[in-house]
């Protein structure tokens, strides 16, 4: 489902795409994610080993996780391949969907959402509580939506 390899030296961190959610995030929340005055790669590089989460799915009708950081593969306990196959809808648990679902067509209709806590599940059953997440839009240079990223530092275990 994915065709991004697992973001290394080797192919710049995904320097291109963490670039278009890292530029995003600027546009809809004035945010500067990382240091701008580093190259793509090392800015991308910054991002995949951030002490904070961040985790981004594409825009199709049934949204599949496109990135994760590693303090994102580390919570969901899951490997970048096991990751980046994984509809967005099934990291929360079924009673949580709903709430899930209006958080996105909040971000969808204004571009983000703040302050967003909700109840997440890793792949071994750990479920957890996201605290003050920022949820927008990813867009390309001609605003076209290419999905949507949350990033978050406060979680607990519940």
């Amino acid at each position: 489902m994915n065709t991004y390899p697992i973001p290394d030296a080797t192919n710049d961190f995904l320097a291109d795409y963490v670039c278009l959610i890292i530029k995003s995030l600027k546009k809809f929340k004035g945010i500067e994610l990382t240091d701008a005055t580093l190259s793509m790669k090392e800015q991308a590089k910054q991002v995949f080993e951030a002490p904070y989460v961040l985790v981004a799915h594409n825009a199709t009708a049934e949204p599949v996780f496109q990135y994760s950081n590693k303090k994102g593969l580390e919570l969901f306990e899951m490997s970048w391949d096991e990751f980046t196959r994984l509809y967005s809808k099934y990291s929360a648990e079924p009673q949580n969907r709903k709430e899930r679902e209006r958080l996105l067509h909040e971000v969808l209709s204004k571009g983000y959402a703040d302050n967003y806590s909700g109840i997440r599940i890793s792949k071994t059953g750990k479920r957890f509580q996201i605290k003050a997440a920022t949820v927008w839009n990813i867009v390309d240079d001609e605003n076209k939506k290419q999905g949507q990223a949350a990033l978050f530092k406060d979680y607990r275990y519940v």
